[in-house]
């Protein structure tokens, strides 16, 4: 690989799960020698890519990167518009929003707004979640088409329930999640979507599963509508589904 190719290897290994590095860490994860792990990481200091951890051998992303993703954030209008949203609906509810991406089979929040509320669910950011299970994903993959999504997940076992699911989110225009990527916490979902860019994000609120009956979630989830639907008409997004609380199918 090249030492761009490298460079985004190491860049890809940070997430929630994982906040920094060493050179050993970086040798086994990509298959490199010791000596060229060094080397890499030493370049990416240099770079402004990586920084390291006071007087320790680990490093975390450099503050070059937290100015790309500001940079990536304020870029599209469409994330914008859809952060006032959420920001909105968790100043009205207190529970805590996302905005997400979705990535290939996978899908990760690049902005959140904490709730208010005493107990509320703490940030996500940066961590990738399967979007088959999650209700931000799947979201996301219900602007697809059955056979995109057939190509994509090419012959996965979750493929045929996943068809299924997304059926459901098509018809209702939302998704819902109930402890699928975190035990006691549920989330809700809509996505929207720019043709000018092809960009498509899905504005996100979640809550303590024991916490919230359906009534509220009724109400967040229309706020959410309501919002999406908005930003829809305006940019043209002709494959927004608004949300039909009266097509919901429980499980």
């Amino acid at each position: 690989m090249s030492i761009l190719n490298n460079a985004a290897a190491v860049l890809s290994c940070y997430g929630a799960g994982c906040t920094d590095v060493t050179v050993t860490e970086v040798s086994e994860r990509l298959g490199l020698p010791k000596a060229s792990s060094s080397r890499l990481l030493r370049a990416m200091r240099e770079a402004g890519m990586l920084e390291t951890i006071g007087g320790t051998r680990r490093h975390r992303p450099g503050r070059m990167m937290l100015d790309l993703a500001a940079a990536f954030r304020h870029s599209s209008s469409l994330i914008s518009r859809a952060s006032e949203v959420v920001v909105t609906a968790t100043r009205q509810f207190g529970h805590t929003g996302y905005i997400s991406l979705l990535d290939g089979r996978e899908v990760t929040a690049v902005a959140d707004f904490e709730g208010t509320n005493l107990l509320r669910v703490v940030s996500n950011i940066g961590r990738r979640l399967p979007a088959h299970l999650s209700a931000t994903g799947r979201s996301l993959l219900a602007r697809m088409s059955d056979e995109e999504v057939r190509r994509l997940y090419d012959g996965a076992p979750e493929a045929k329930v996943l068809l299924r699911e997304l059926a459901r989110v098509r018809s209702q225009g939302f998704a819902v999640s109930e402890q699928e990527s975190t035990e006691g916490v549920d989330g809700i979902a809509v996505a929207v979507g720019d043709p000018s860019t092809n960009e498509a994000i899905a504005l996100c609120i979640v809550f303590p599963h024991a916490l919230v009956g359906e009534p509220e979630r009724d109400r967040m989830i229309a706020a959410l509508g309501d919002g999406a639907e908005e930003i829809a008409r305006s940019l043209g997004d002709r494959a927004f589904i608004p949300p039909k609380l009266e097509n919901r199918i429980t499980t």
